[in-house]
């Protein structure tokens, strides 16, 4: 139980020593997360519908 409680204790130690993003950086940060994202799935989805009507002309 020792271990444990010295793991919390220096667990929580870390996270003060952590520099926190600012709230605008957080939004920025998750607005360019979800902009990357979009454009990945249009591009997988473009190329998903092109390899797709290849293979029906194939098949």
């Amino acid at each position: 139980m020792a271990k444990i409680i010295d793991y919390v204790k220096e667990t929580r130690a870390e996270l003060r020593h952590v520099t926190w993003p600012t709230r605008k950086q957080a939004i920025i940060y998750t607005a360019v997360v979800i902009g990357i994202s979009l454009v990945t799935a249009a591009y997988l989805g473009v190329f998903d519908y092109l390899f797709s009507a290849l293979l029906k002309l194939v098949i």
